[in-house]
């Protein structure tokens, strides 16, 4: 593959990356987003799916704040790096998280 050719092919997968972003940020369906961007829901999806692929799972580092208070439920949050945020409360059972992180992963 030729560098030139290796560089378009990374700005489409940055352009789909921002679209498929603003999508997510959006609330809109996958195809009211692309009906009101002017985008194909094929080409849509086959980008998402191309670049969940490629993109590995990763993790940040996570801190441990004082409980504010005794009464203070206990709880996991696992920042994505999207931006989005998901809090697991204690008592969760474990069927249900390893069902989430697969989600996440897929």
């Amino acid at each position: 593959m030729s560098a030139s050719k290796g560089r378009k092919i990374e700005t489409r997968g940055e352009y789909w990356r921002g679209r498929i972003a603003e999508q997510e940020r959006s609330g809109q369906s996958v195809h009211m987003f692309c009906k009101a961007h002017g985008l194909t829901e094929q080409s849509f999806y086959l980008w998402r799916k191309r670049l969940r692929q490629q993109d590995p799972v990763r993790f940040a580092v996570l801190e441990r704040e004082p409980a504010r208070q005794s009464t203070m439920e206990h709880s996991l949050e696992l920042v994505l790096t999207t931006g989005e945020r998901l809090r697991i409360r204690s008592g969760v059972d474990g069927a249900m998280l390893r069902a989430v992180l697969e989600a996440l992963r897929a």
